[in-house]
């Protein structure tokens, strides 16, 4: 197997970005083409299209694989963290993965910040920066709506059972980006685009925003899906292809289970059999002639522990000091301060939460690029708040008003939730 792992964390961590300074226990983003938003401009290079928004990934990411394919395959799966992946390789859990790597390639890629799903998946169907789309965490205040939202269902925050509800208030997610997105991009060079996920999720908000010249499929179970997938391949013998096969579980597990835990294991082992039982030693070789396959993952995931001093119901007297609850993530934190209190904000988390969280000014953040190249939206600065609070360790805080369900949680700058693979393999 070429694993190139070893020789990039390294280089990971010494990036820097100009005037942010954050210290240890921090990982910094590599949009310089290091980055998951560097994969949709390689993915255009493979499939003989313009590049798409950012820079492509650095050639020492991807030299065994700088030529054009017919078909590429890509496989995200949510939260899936590198060194979760390779310990499944190596014990046996997912022995799938060491075969391709065999074949191919192992290597690494940073997330973006914040590290999580909404910002990762507009980045990957986008090739635009967080700065750029906006969409800067899963609960953002959109001050032209009035309304804190949800940024995966569009529905504000605290609504249930209610998904897509943002649009009472004007907001249309097929409109909301002003740019081209992956599929209509393609679709100009000939390359029909295809999108496996989930039937609960195939019409969210967020899949309505970037899924427009795509054939979007759903599946319930991973045999169907792997099923599917291989009937799409083998039925359009002579078509160019990119296929967008997406799974949510191992998020889901990570979150309420554990990251670690045999229950999410065997999840990715499930999903790992089934995509080699039914889709790799089935297909045939006049399909596999000509594809790639890529393995990654949007962010990765660290694991907390449950401790009502992380509960903000148990701190009114920092509430007090807010003019609403923060928004973004519970690790990567905007707060939107009263007048004047920006201070006394900063003294009660140093006090209550000793070295367990680290401030940055907005401005500061956006102007060094730590969310990420290109110009930026101009709404960024309104939903990023009067100051952010990102997490150390296994520190985060929750404000939302229902118990705390959560073990696993990504969002924030640590190597766990920033390291994510690139697995690359012709088949």
């Amino acid at each position: 197997m070429t694993d190139i792992t070893s020789d990039l964390l390294p280089q990971f961590s010494k990036t820097r970005l100009p005037g942010l300074e954050l210290g240890d226990g921090f990982l910094l983003p590599d949009y310089a083409g290091g980055s998951i938003l560097n994969l949709p401009s390689s993915l255009c290079r493979w499939l003989d299209a313009p590049i798409l928004g950012a820079r492509p990934l650095r050639s020492t990411l991807i030299a065994p694989f700088e030529r054009s394919y017919r078909r590429v395959i890509l496989i995200l799966v949510d939260a899936l963290a590198l060194h979760r992946l390779q310990r499944w390789m190596a014990d046996g859990t997912a022995p799938v993965w060491s075969r391709l790597a065999g074949q191919g390639q192992l290597a690494a890629l940073t997330s973006i910040t914040p590290s999580t799903t909404s910002a990762a998946l507009t980045s990957l169907w986008t090739g635009r920066s967080p700065a750029e789309h906006g969409v800067v965490g899963y609960e953002l205040w959109l001050k032209e709506y009035g309304i804190v939202t949800n940024m995966i269902l569009h529905a504000p925050i605290n609504y249930q059972n209610d998904v897509g509800s943002l649009s009472k208030a004007g907001f249309k997610p097929e409109a909301y980006l002003p740019f081209t997105t992956l599929g209509s991009h393609l679709a100009a060079s000939g390359v029909h685009t295809y999108a496996l996920q989930h039937r609960s999720i195939i019409r969210s908000g967020l899949s309505q925003m970037f899924f427009k010249d795509v054939d979007v499929q759903g599946f319930n179970t991973y045999s169907d899906l792997w099923v599917n997938l291989r009937h799409l391949v083998e039925s359009q013998p002579g078509e160019r292809q990119y296929l967008w096969v997406y799974t949510g579980e191992i998020d889901h597990f990570s979150h309420f289970y554990h990251p670690d835990d045999e229950r999410t294991a065997a999840e990715f082992a499930a999903f790992s059999s089934a995509f080699e039982c039914l889709f790799l030693d089935r297909l045939s070789a006049a399909a596999r002639e000509d594809t790639l396959v890529l393995l990654t993952a949007d962010h990765g995931m660290v694991a907390t522990r449950k401790d009502p001093l992380h509960d903000i119901a148990n701190h009114p007297e920092l509430t007090r000091l807010l003019h609403i609850m923060p928004t973004g993530e519970h690790r990567l934190m905007y707060l939107f301060t009263r007048p004047g209190k920006t201070e006394a904000v900063r003294t009660y988390y140093d006090q209550t939460w000793p070295g367990q969280f680290i401030f940055i000014d907005p401005t500061k953040a956006v102007e060094s690029g730590l969310f990420g190249p290109g110009k930026p939206h101009a709404h960024l600065l309104d939903r990023l708040g009067d100051t952010i609070v990102a997490a150390r360790g296994q520190s985060y805080l929750w404000w939302a008003d229902k118990e705390n369900v959560l073990v696993g949680r990504h969002g924030g700058l640590s190597a766990e939730e920033m390291v994510v693979p690139l697995l690359m393999a012709e088949i």
